[in-house]
């Protein structure tokens, strides 16, 4: 066995009971003046701290992580579902749905937990700070994508949070008053391309995703039209119910009883597909603008520090809710469609997602408020 170094004929380790120091630290302070400048044991002395503070922090983290035993008993404790706005909306009703239908197969209780503001962002930023157990989820929209794309500094980084599955689909209808000399896409563009400049068009607030699809309408149909926007859903619909803007890119659950009612002109859905609620109203795509599409998605998502076996359980029994009759019969009425995939097709969804809003708010020059 080699002998330790020595210097000026003595070893650099204490051998006497007394020099030995309960850390690295200690020892390099009492050796400081003989052997390492004060400068060198400053510099020392902050890189052990930051050793020690990044090792605890770390190992805090790797305790916060679910083993697999823990896996396999999931669920022990109640869930919560976090929501970034208000009750009523699309976030609201999946999650609500979803909580009543895990609670009863998991029997563990899963709460819904409203935390509005900021685009959805405080409810992100609660989720994304979580315990990276499974226990804390959050039910999002595009508003989720939005914001990545127009705030720019966000309380979290979007890759702190990944996706579970995908809940339901649904879309945006193009409606018009009836007042108005327009009955179909091609009659809407006609006019404001007669009148550039003179027409306009409300939404729920700037970045909302009446707001969003609208823009995208307005830049692939290249036409010049004003955007006027409101605190809300139901604000818009009635400027556009009382003519004072010419046409809303309003969700199909907030309109549809408006078009029966004739109230509304329908004039097109956002997404390829025709909508079942209103199967004679054309694509705005097969209308007069090609390749327009714009859907309302609703997901889950938690830390992306859980594991992802824990996530894909999570996924199973909500693939499995969501695929039954149940689900249909209850969100078909009201505009959704069950739509459940995998986790890592939805976090391919959210991004690609990100990449379009971004594109729009840059050719609009749309920033948050």
């Amino acid at each position: 066995m080699g002998r330790l170094p020595r210097t000026g004929g003595s070893s650099t380790f204490p051998t006497k009971p007394s020099l030995v120091h309960a850390s690295p630290v200690a020892y390099i302070h009492s050796r400081s003046r003989t052997h390492i400048g004060e400068t060198n044991i400053r510099a020392l002395r902050s890189v052990f701290a930051f050793v020690t503070i990044t090792v605890g922090s770390l190992a805090c983290r790797a305790a916060d992580v679910p083993a697999p035993d823990a896996i396999a008993a999931y669920p022990v404790k109640p869930i919560r579902i976090v929501i970034g706005f208000t009750p009523g909306g699309g976030p609201d009703i999946t999650a609500r749905y979803l909580a009543q239908k895990l609670t009863e197969s998991w029997k563990q209780q899963v709460i819904v937990d409203n935390r509005p503001g900021a685009g959805g962002t405080v409810g992100a930023s609660i989720v994304a700070r979580a315990n990276p157990d499974g226990y804390t989820l959050l039910s999002v929209s595009p508003a989720h994508a939005v914001a990545a794309a127009i705030y720019p500094k966000l309380p979290y980084d979007t890759k702190d949070l990944a996706g579970i599955t995908q809940t339901a689909l649904s879309r945006h209808v193009l409606v018009a008053p009836t007042s108005l000399a327009v009955k179909n896409v091609g009659d809407l563009l006609a006019m404001a391309r007669a009148k550039p400049g003179q027409l306009s068009f409300s939404s729920a607030g700037v970045g909302s995703s009446t707001h969003f699809a609208a823009e995208q309408f307005k830049s692939m149909a290249k036409i010049d039209v004003l955007h006027v926007p409101f605190k809300g859903i139901p604000e818009a619909v009635t400027e556009v119910v009382s003519a004072r803007s010419q046409f809303f890119m309003g969700p199909i659950a907030n309109v549809v009883g408006l078009i029966k009612d004739g109230k509304l002109n329908a004039l097109g859905v956002s997404t390829t597909r025709r909508d079942p609620l209103l199967p004679d109203v054309p694509s705005i795509a097969e209308s007069g603008v090609p390749g327009y599409q714009s859907a309302l998605w609703f997901g889950l998502l938690t830390s992306a520090a859980v594991p992802r076996a824990l996530i894909a359980k999570i996924n199973r029994e909500t693939t499995r809710i969501l695929s039954e009759n149940d689900a249909k019969q209850r969100w078909l009425p009201i505009g959704l469609e069950p739509s459940p995939s995998t986790p890592d097709a939805f976090d391919r969804l959210i991004n690609a997602e990100i990449a379009v809003f971004a594109r729009i708010a840059r050719d609009a020059n749309i920033r948050a408020e």
